[in-house]
């Protein structure tokens, strides 16, 4: 149930609507709640909401109509007219607060909750106690009871998995490290613990300039721990040193720049940090639907609506999931049975039903919130068998794209094999609804997507082959690459310079008969070097070239090269893969694949088309030189990106879309339909 209050506010002097107050609450107690339960009771529990975020959850009192809660919370409030909603579970209730509120005066409040579909039906009351003080900087300690409560809350969020805030971190840069390799070098990574959430970095030297996000359970915030290694091919990785950073230390909703110091090294690491509240993850129950609710449906779309604020980026909308029930599902133990759960992925947010014991054909009926910060992320739901004595065993996946869920629809869905081609035992049923922000969707499509915490190594496939002719253009194109953007880094500012001038004058007097001109040259060039070597003396030349390899065999061991070899390997094979993945992409960009992709396309095309028109090609291409070359002078901390290559990103690529792909199924087959024509 819910109760929703609006407080009025009275005084001998006018008060200022622009001025900060702190808003006391004490939650003393319920009197004659509605049973809920089979058992003639209910567990409830309160929550509080200001401007559509939870602010305050009171401890679950279990088994009880009358419960005592004796709990406190501060809030701050900017503007004395938004409305405080209450709710309470169990049932669906709405009232309104009414009273007049005093400066530093407590007031005795009863709320009367009132389910507004019921308005007859009598629900109970709830008493609490009221004041209000200007805030002013100097926050008087919290109540005892207060301080209970908060740890209790942080208890709660972390039994259910929920998260209350943000921790996005902007990993730029590593200062003065300690080279740990004979060449005075070191291929650092870093690695970041908070709680039992781990993330490991790229290894790059040194400025790794990679975003990624962490959740904060505890309302106080954590112990951040950072540690940097170098990574060594062949054998165990060099630590460098450590550092940590209590998060409770910084200020909410606002960007820090830190330069956190290693202690057990010389050097730093260097990152931007921001702590953002999170205001939509939830498990509920099915009688607790957010989105069930008229009001707070109508809110939520107005706060996604098209000409919102563009404020936060990530804030791209809600999904809601409701889990119904599974039918047929695999029997993983010796009985015949499984012990099934059901696990909610969404990109690095993950909640998980509880178990149902001794059945293949479990009823869980949860609801469960997710904030959205990429539409083309995809939920992928995993049904797993419980195992007390060793890890969980697989049931079955499914995934589907968050621009494929039609609202308010329940469908069963086939659940497919570890590897998502084809079919496992077993159905589940969900019903899901998505609500976001047109605008922000296509914002946040060209921008790098969020990253799994923990991705496997990549391996060397058996069925590539490459030959070494290939294997050094590979090579070339990659290192062509890592140069241009090293130009476009600063990593050396004579480089950058030298590149950005020759840049500026090639376009500036660029003609197209240029081009046969430029590989002509480049012909006669190579010509004259060939004579010139082959007037030398080659079986020197050859003598020489054998005696380097003799030595070069000597001071390598036969363990460095094959590593060596497999790094290469690596390289070439994941380059071969993005490139065919790519090629993919492109052509399911065209096929229409992802319709809001291809619509998102043909405007940026329409706009390109209209400029193209209208300006010559050489202003355009200088225009972007420029913005390219000055962005790490106009923001030292930018993380570099290409918008082209995150637009296809979000594009599924042929192998993802058979995955993505749902299996059909017959429901003559469903065990509930073999029930009922099975007449023993």
């Amino acid at each position: 149930m819910g109760a929703t209050g609006a407080s009025g506010v009275n005084s001998d002097r006018a008060l200022p609507s622009s001025e900060m107050y702190q808003l006391d609450i004490v939650l003393k107690r319920g009197h004659n709640l509605a049973i809920r339960d089979r058992g003639g009771t209910s567990d409830p529990y309160v929550k509080f909401k200001l401007c559509g975020k939870e602010v305050f959850r009171s401890k679950t009192i279990h088994k009880n109509l009358n419960p005592v809660w004796d709990e406190g919370t501060k809030l701050l409030v900017d503007s004395l007219q938004e409305p405080l909603y209450v709710k309470v579970t169990n049932m669906h209730a709405h009232t309104q607060i009414e009273c007049d509120l005093f400066l530093c005066r407590a007031i005795p409040v009863n709320l009367t909750l009132q389910d507004p579909h019921y308005p007859d039906v009598d629900l109970g009351t709830l008493e609490l106690t009221v004041t209000l003080r200007p805030k002013d900087g100097s926050i008087e300690e919290p109540h005892r009871d207060a301080t209970v409560s908060s740890v209790r809350l942080a208890e709660l969020h972390r039994k259910h998995q929920l998260w209350r805030g943000i921790v996005s971190i902007s990993l730029i840069e590593g200062r003065d490290l300690c080279p740990m390799d004979p060449n005075g070098l070191s291929d650092p990574y870093a690695k970041f613990r908070l709680g039992n959430q781990k993330y490991r970095s790229k290894t790059l030297c040194p400025q790794w300039r990679e975003q990624f996000d962490l959740h904060l359970y505890e309302e106080t915030g954590g112990v951040l721990e950072i540690a940097v290694w170098d990574k060594d091919t062949g054998r165990r990785d060099d630590f460098i040193g450590r550092c940590t950073l209590d998060l409770s230390t910084l200020a909410k909703e606002h960007t820090h720049r830190l330069e956190l110091a290693l202690e057990e090294s010389r050097g730093s690491v260097v990152l931007l940090l921001t702590l953002t509240a999170s205001s939509h993850v939830s498990i509920a129950d099915l009688s607790l639907t957010p989105l069930d609710d008229p009001i707070e449906r109508r809110e939520i779309m107005g706060r996604y609506g098209m000409f919102r604020p563009l404020s936060n980026l990530k804030d791209v909308g809600i999904v809601q999931v409701k889990v119904m029930r599974a039918e047929g599902l695999m029997a993983a133990d010796v009985t015949g049975k499984s012990d099934p759960f059901c696990v909610l992925e969404l990109n690095n947010d993950r909640l998980q039903t509880h178990t149902i014991y001794k059945n293949l054909n479990p009823e869980w009926n949860k609801v469960f919130t997710f904030n959205v910060k990429d539409i083309h992320s995809v939920l992928e739901v995993t049904v797993f068998d419980e195992d007390r004595d060793r890890s969980a065993d697989f049931l079955g996946k499914v995934a589907i794209p968050l621009l494929h869920i039609q609202n308010g629809e329940q469908k069963g869905y086939v659940l497919k094999n570890k590897e998502m081609t084809g079919p496992t035992k077993g159905l589940i049923y969900l019903e899901s609804d998505v609500i976001y922000s047109t605008v922000k969707a296509g914002l946040r499509t060209i921008v790098p997507p969020e990253q799994k915490y923990i991705e496997e190594e990549p391996k060397v496939s058996k069925h590539v082959s490459v030959r070494v002719c290939v294997l050094r253009c590979i090579l070339f194109v990659i290192n062509i690459g890592t140069f241009i953007n090293s130009c476009f880094e600063w990593d050396s500012p004579q480089r950058s310079i030298s590149a950005f001038l020759f840049f500026v004058v090639v376009v500036w007097n660029f003609e197209l008969y240029m081009v046969p001109g430029a590989l002509l040259l480049l012909l006669t060039w190579n010509y004259f070097i060939t004579a010139g070597r082959e007037s030398g003396d080659t079986v020197s030349a050859v003598e020489e070239e054998e005696e380097k390899d003799d030595k070069d065999s000597e001071r390598k061991g036969f363990m460095d090269k094959l590593y060596a070899l497999q790094d290469v390997c690596v390289s070439v094979q994941s380059a071969l893969d993005d490139v065919a993945s790519y090629g993919e992409r492109i052509k399911n960009t065209f096929n229409w694949t992802v319709p809001f992709l291809s619509w998102l396309a043909i405007s940026v095309l329409c706009v390109a088309t209209v400029l193209l028109y209208l300006i010559p090609l050489r202003y355009l291409v200088l225009a972007w030189g420029v913005n390219k070359f000055t962005k790490k002078l106009r923001n030292p901390y930018l993380i570099e990106n290409n918008e082209v290559l995150d637009f296809l990103s979000r594009v599924p690529s042929d192998v993802q879309v058979m995955q993505y792909r749902e299996l059909k199924f017959d429901p003559g087959q469903s065990p509930s339909k073999r029930k009922k024509t099975n007449p023993g």
